[in-house]
Order: C-alpha cells, then structure tokens, then sequence
C-alpha cells in the first residue's frame, strides 16, 4: 500500500512539474506584465516623448511584454526539448520579421509616380 502512494505522490510532483511555474514565477511575471504596461501608458498619457520617440517605447515595451509572456506563462524553457522550444520560436521570428520586412520595403519602393 504504501509502494501505490509513493508511486502516486511521484505521479503528482512529475505531473505538477510537466505544468510549469511556481507561484513565485507567476508573481513576478504578472508584476513585470503590470509594469511594462504602466511605462508606455505613461508616456503617451503625460506625452513625454515626441511621436517617433512613443512608438519606439511602445514598440520596446510590447516585444518586453512578449518575451516575458512567453517565459514566465508559456513555460517555453519547459519540458524535454527546451532548446528546440527556442530554437522554433526564434526561427519563426525570423521568418515573420523578413515576411514584414520585405513587405514593407516593396510597398514603400513600388510607389508609382504619376
């Protein structure tokens, strides 16, 4: 009997494991979160900055958010294939940041002059 409840209670941890974060984790992440919100807020609501300056802060803060979604939430550290989790994501960075990228230079230098 107790073999089952040392195999269920080793069950749990390597379940509870698999899940992801601590509340340590998910505290610190919602704070970052909350923060990275405020600092754009604040500089567009005092107007700080000029236009060029605010979208870059917001532009900054918005990836910062992203990044820490993604480690502090999304656990993509976790599990067995963490370097290959990275590894994925970055590629696929990479393919959406040339996709918007050429996009972006076709549109402005195929302007037709009339």
């Amino acid at each position: 009997m107790s073999n089952h409840n040392a195999h269920e209670a080793h069950s749990q941890q390597t379940h509870g494991e698999s899940h992801g974060g601590s509340l340590k984790s998910y505290v610190i992440g919602f704070l970052l979160s909350i923060i990275l919100t405020v600092i754009p807020l604040v500089v567009v609501m005092n107007g700080m900055l000029n236009k060029t300056a605010t979208a870059v802060v917001i532009l900054a803060m918005a990836a910062l958010q992203f990044i820490v979604q993604l480690f502090f939430f999304m656990h993509i550290r976790d599990g067995e294939n963490k370097r290959w989790n990275v590894m994925a994501l970055i590629l696929g960075l990479v393919i959406v940041v040339t996709i918007l990228a050429g996009s972006i230079w076709i549109m402005t230098f195929n302007q037709v002059a009339h």
